[in-house]
């Protein structure tokens, strides 16, 4: 069952990678770079805030308090980044540190306690914990993104009006 969590978790993360990578896709360079209003974060604001929480939260993530003395979140807020490139390398670098982390954990480490911010947290709930913090960010990335493409937008799951045709090709696909 151990197991199955963490193939479950790898899964849902790599999903959440994937759905803002194709909103990425669909937004210019400029877009990236523009907030809605002066309370809102650019889509790389957003990245870059995701980079330091996966890097604080993953690396030595057994062994070490998740929100790391190195980390400055402050910083993550501003906008410091000037290319797409810029971005997708931090994008990776994050994700890379967290896949990283994931694959070291076994069945048995799941209910080891870790600590984020002082917290005592079992390695469960603590990648659930992240889990949901990202789902959080990728959906402000999509939606920005379909605020900034609006006609253009193409739908990353169901389109309005495609459910009758996507359950149709679903029973289609399991006969």
């Amino acid at each position: 069952m151990n197991d199955l969590f963490l193939k479950a978790a790898t899964k849902q993360f790599t999903q959440y990678k994937q759905l803002a990578e194709k909103a990425f896709l669909q937004l210019t360079d400029s877009q990236l770079f523009m907030a809605v209003n002066e309370e809102s974060n650019p889509v790389v604001v957003i990245v870059k805030h995701m980079w330091g929480n996966m890097l604080s939260r993953w690396t030595d993530f057994l062994t070490t308090d998740g929100e790391k003395d190195w980390r400055e979140r402050d910083a993550e807020f501003e906008n410091d980044l000037v290319t797409r490139e810029e971005m997708m390398q931090k994008w990776e670098e994050g994700w890379s540190c967290l896949f990283g982390a994931l694959q070291s954990l076994d069945t048995q480490d799941l209910g080891r306690t870790v600590t984020i911010r002082s917290q005592h947290l079992t390695v469960t709930d603590a990648i659930v914990r992240q889990l949901t913090h990202y789902a959080y960010h990728v959906g402000q990335i999509v939606y920005i993104a379909k605020m900034f493409t609006n006609d253009h937008w193409k739908s990353l799951s169901i389109p309005r009006g495609g459910s009758a045709a996507y359950l149709a090709e679903m029973q289609k696909e399991s006969k």
